[in-house]
């Protein structure tokens, strides 16, 4: 089904405002558009895994969450909705559950690129009919901002700063899309929380509708963490499309689709600049770290170019 702007906002919210989420932060854009994505008459079964996500969201007594909420721990999001989705199947084969019910599970890059990536792949393995969506904001933005291997290179973090011996994180970011490409599941997507809010959407929709396991990437920027001006999170976001530095692309059944190329590809420093954990970064002397991240996104974008044939 076609997205359509004004169909989408006549969806009743599943996710309410009142949330005490930064002003300016991806993650509750992220949650409330996939969640629009569902069709009305479907009941869902959420998981959040704990982060900045979760104890903002869910204060005893009170939720923003209008579906079915669990959290769990740290590591388990995914380990336990797909429990949940296991009990449910057994429970609809003797006919006592009626009607259609998702199971969501949310993580951010914490929960799932490092601690919680062995319950994610198990379930992705196992079969499980349920969408994981991590919510990439790139550190341990919850905790006090920490590297994680989200985290790109150079950027300083409290646990990787950037000083006179070490100029902030050494290691190159971990490609967890690819990772669960390498899982063949039916579907895997990557997109951002704003600046095209079609794609996310529309992949949303694809992939609660989707048979099987499935999995969305998508980029939430932090102002906390990555220290920009908080209304600059539609920018922020179009500046890592703009870049190539987080492509928007699906893979369906093994075969990779490119959703947006830029009409001109813009220099990586464009999307670093506005962020004060890459500051480090326009130093003179420094030009060389701003050069190797250049050459990485250009080489991963070539290969996503011939991946999807599109060379």
């Amino acid at each position: 089904m076609a997205y359509s702007l004004k169909e989408a906002a006549k969806k009743p919210e599943r996710f309410t405002g009142g949330h005490r989420m930064c002003a300016g932060c991806g993650a509750p854009v992220v949650v409330r558009h996939i969640l629009r994505a569902l069709k009305p008459e479907d009941h869902a079964v959420i998981g959040c895994a704990t982060g900045c996500l979760e104890v903002s969201t869910f204060i005893y007594p009170y939720t923003a969450w209008k579906d079915s909420f669990i959290h769990n721990a740290f590591e388990n999001s995914a380990a336990t909705v797909s429990g949940a989705e296991a009990a449910y199947r057994a429970m609809k084969r003797k006919g006592k559950i009626r009607g259609e019910t998702k199971f969501i599970a949310f993580g951010g890059d914490g929960g799932t690129y490092d601690i919680g990536l062995q319950s994610l792949s198990g379930a992705m393995e196992r079969g499980h009919n349920m969408l994981y969506v991590c919510y990439d904001n790139g550190a341990y933005m919850n905790t006090g901002v920490q590297r994680s291997s989200a985290t790109p290179k150079y950027t300083d973090t409290t646990t990787s700063p950037a000083g006179k011996k070490i100029p902030g994180k050494q290691q190159w970011r971990k490609d967890l899309t690819e990772i669960m490409v390498n899982h063949s599941i039916p579907y895997v997507a990557q997109t951002a929380a704003v600046g095209n809010m079609k794609d996310l959407y529309e992949k949303a929709e694809k992939a609660l509708y989707t048979d099987g396991p499935t999995f969305m990437n998508v980029l939430a920027p932090c102002p906390r963490g990555w220290r920009y001006n908080t209304p600059d999170l539609m920018d922020i976001n179009k500046l890592a499309v703009e870049t190539c530095f987080w492509p928007l692309y699906e893979v369906e059944e093994g075969r990779y689709r490119i959703n947006y190329k830029p009409r001109n590809k813009l220099p990586v420093a464009e999307f670093l600049k506005p962020q004060g954990r890459f500051k480090h970064l326009f130093k003179p002397g420094n030009e060389y770290m701003v050069e190797e991240i250049q050459q990485e996104v250009d080489r991963k974008w070539d290969r996503l170019l011939r991946l999807a044939g599109e060379v």
